[in-house]
């Protein structure tokens, strides 16, 4: 079994690679349904030398299956939103500690030390539901500040107003998290000139608004935060890292996260720099349920494991899905 010093201590892209395809090798003798994946594909542990033979799972097997590495009890079921009568997504956790590892050290990797900051959570549609990953990071990042003045928000926007202000003011370090149309909502009820305060969008309109380009949506809320630029958080129900754009919509990820980019008409083929396609990521953090996830994101590679994301595929671009019913 691969230890959280195994995966969060990678020193290099060699490291990577190399406990990358033990990974798989690990995933393809201990999960059922990856393993039957695989065999559809004529892939198994003979023919994946390199990184770019590793089968990615479609995120969707996600609503469909227990995806797991072991036959360990879940401490905790991630869940994804959905409408009502959709069929949600469910991530069975059976170790925390690597959820916990992963996001904790990707923030001081990408912002430093959490007790510098004074962390604000606007996340309604979020924290109206159970089961999410996104509260749980974010509830324990508060904690991890130890500071009285972080928290969480609902409906109560002038009671946030007025926190900003004189936080901003007073020259505190703030990082305000937001889901997209409640960050919207909030600068239509004030106007702010923020001098000491990190914007970071965790995308999504949930149905409440109309949906925004990038460009647009950060250009509006860049004027009505008073800030130069937004950040953003890119992960999911089905992932236990994240990768985060420090502005421009650059995504970064931590040394344990790699993104590949999958031909949309082809869905294992992998496209260069440039181009545009479907998001595979592989999260060493799902040790315990699947590492090599085919997102329904469409997305380009900018540079060494920089990218954008620019959209996400309807239901009839899938290609490369539906191989198996089980």
């Amino acid at each position: 079994m691969y230890t959280t010093e195994d995966i969060f201590e990678i020193g290099s892209k060699k490291e990577f690679e190399k406990l990358t395809l033990k990974i798989f090798r690990f995933q393809y003798d201990n999960n059922a349904v990856y393993q039957k994946f695989c065999q559809l594909l004529k892939k198994d542990k003979s023919n994946v030398k390199r990184l770019v033979d590793i089968p990615f799972l479609p995120i969707q097997f996600f609503k469909t299956h227990e995806i797991t590495s072991n036959d360990l009890v879940a401490q905790t079921v991630f869940t994804s939103s959905g409408t009502t009568g959709m069929t949600t997504s469910r991530h069975l956790v059976t170790d925390l500690s690597y959820y916990e590892y992963s996001y904790s050290l990707a923030f001081k990797q990408f912002y430093g030390n959490i007790e510098d900051y004074v962390v604000l959570a606007l996340l309604p549609s979020y924290l109206e539901r159970e089961g999410s990953s996104l509260i749980y990071m974010v509830d324990d990042l508060i904690q991890q500040t130890n500071n009285p003045e972080s928290g969480f928000y609902l409906n109560n926007y002038d009671e946030l107003i007025q926190k900003l202000i004189r936080l901003d003011a007073e020259g505190q370090n703030v990082l305000l998290i937001g889901v997209t149309y409640a960050l919207l909502d909030l600068i239509e009820i004030h106007q702010f000139q923020l001098k000491n305060t990190i914007i970071m969008e965790t995308g999504g309109m949930k149905g409440r608004r109309k949906e925004m380009i990038r460009e647009e949506l950060h250009a509006v809320l860049c004027d009505g935060f008073g800030v130069p630029v937004i950040h953003s958080e890119y992960g999911m129900t089905e992932l236990l890292s994240q990768a985060y754009s420090l502005g421009n919509g650059v995504f970064e990820c931590p040394p344990w996260m790699h993104i590949l980019i999958r031909d949309p008409e082809d869905a294992l083929t992998l496209l260069p720099e440039g181009k545009t396609g479907g998001i595979n990521v592989i999260d060493l953090a799902n040790i315990n349920s699947c590492s090599f996830i085919a997102t329904q994101d469409l997305g380009k590679m900018v540079s060494n494991n920089a990218f954008e994301v620019l959209g996400r595929f309807d239901h009839s671009d899938i290609r490369g899905c539906n191989l198996m019913v089980v």
